[in-house]
């Protein structure tokens, strides 16, 4: 008898467990892949994995060399009191739609504008920066607070506003400022957009802003066209009979600083049909060069481009004496994007220049081969003022 009764007793918490176990799943979150997939051809630095209950967004890349892939679950606000998701396993967990949102770089403006969803922009720090007639008029209309600085953010002050969602951007994991903001419940999310190589692997991050307003058809729609353009762009370019040589970058103090081989800048010359002088050479950041070396490498260069932030000819020549030593400045050769500004002088080139890569590339075509469109009117570069 008392072998038969503990066999029962077994079997009841066997039972137990099973029915315990099979409660659980039915609160867990649906782990089945969606039918609709989101596709990225160009952008390494995220992905995205669509769940029947939830998306799955993996930031790869959120700084240069990061040793952790960063995980957010996004959930359909209508969900979120019915699973249970475990929080340990992301970084944040984020309610979407979202309503309003602080962003915190300039690149990020672009996207939100794209998607028609800049009204939902409620705080940036450093707002002078921003360059677009369209969030500078809210700004000025009191509609989105100044935060201070990405380095010195006004914790307080994002609090106060009690955002959704705040989206980061650093250069490490390290910063006291998001942690605090963390710690107040309000979820932060690291955008990585300017570690990527690609001009159209940048641009394909509009679909990581597009997943906290739910527009994802919205934003492969948009990046198609961005997309179809830069291809056309890049066979125009492939007609032109000559392949000029390019130089880049300016001194500062007495280091020469210019884009390396595999970086952003370097592959749109090299989309442009262009030779840049220094496109053999390795890194994704910036070559750091004595005068002397660039001399002798650049003096026949036929294009200056990009020469830091200088805006005039009479300014690099009282700045340094060593660059009126190159043809492209005898020759006013040189083309500069630090003349297209905002109305409180930010740069719309370190604005819109992430999300608009097909501009960019016809501004260079525009200027390293005339001859193809003779009517083009450039949205960032012009010639350096005399």
């Amino acid at each position: 008898m008392a072998k038969s009764h503990l066999k029962k007793i077994a079997f009841l918490i066997v039972l137990s467990i099973c029915a315990f176990s099979c409660k659980e799943k039915s609160n867990q979150v649906n782990e089945e892949k969606s039918s609709k997939q989101s596709q990225l051809k160009y952008a390494k630095g995220f992905t995205i994995e669509n769940y029947t209950e939830l998306t799955v967004l993996n930031v790869n890349s959120p700084w240069p060399n990061a040793s952790k892939v960063l995980k957010y679950a996004l959930v359909p606000k209508e969900k979120l009191a019915t699973i249970t998701i475990n929080k340990n396993e992301y970084d944040a967990i984020i309610g979407v739609p979202v309503e309003n949102i602080v962003v915190t770089s300039t690149t990020h403006i672009p996207a939100l504008e794209a998607l028609n969803e800049e009204t939902k922009l409620i705080g940036f720090p450093d707002t002078h920066y921003i360059s677009s007639t369209k969030t500078r008029t809210r700004i000025d209309n009191g509609l989105v607070a100044e935060l201070g600085s990405n380095e010195t953010l006004n914790v307080e002050r994002v609090i106060s506003l009690q955002p959704e969602l705040v989206i980061g951007f650093g250069t490490s994991g390290q910063t006291a400022a998001y942690k605090t903001i963390q710690n107040s419940n309000i979820p932060v999310i690291f955008n990585g957009d300017w570690t990527e190589e690609n001009p159209l692997g940048k641009a394909e991050w509009i679909k990581f802003f597009a997943l906290f307003f739910q527009k994802e058809t919205v934003a492969e729609t948009l990046f198609s066209e961005i997309e179809q353009n830069y291809i056309a762009a890049k066979k125009v370019a492939l007609m032109a009979d000559k392949k000029p040589t390019v130089m880049a970058g300016a001194m500062y103090k007495d280091i020469w600083y210019l884009p390396g081989g595999n970086s952003w800048s370097a592959q749109f010359l090299k989309d442009a049909n262009a030779h840049y002088l220094w496109e053999d050479t390795k890194g994704s950041g910036s070559l750091s060069l004595s005068w002397e070396v660039v001399l002798n490498t650049a003096k026949n260069a036929d294009y200056w481009i990009g020469p830091s932030q200088f805006t005039a000819y009479t300014e690099m020549q009282k700045t340094n004496i060593h660059y009126t030593q190159f043809d492209a400045f005898t020759q006013k050769k040189i083309h500069t994007f630090a003349n297209a500004k905002g109305t409180t002088g930010g740069l719309l080139f370190y604005e819109l220049a992430p999300q608009r890569p097909d501009l960019v590339l016809k501004d260079l075509i525009s200027i390293l081969h005339p001859e193809l469109n003779t009517d083009y009117e450039p949205v960032f570069y012009t010639p350096l003022k005399d």
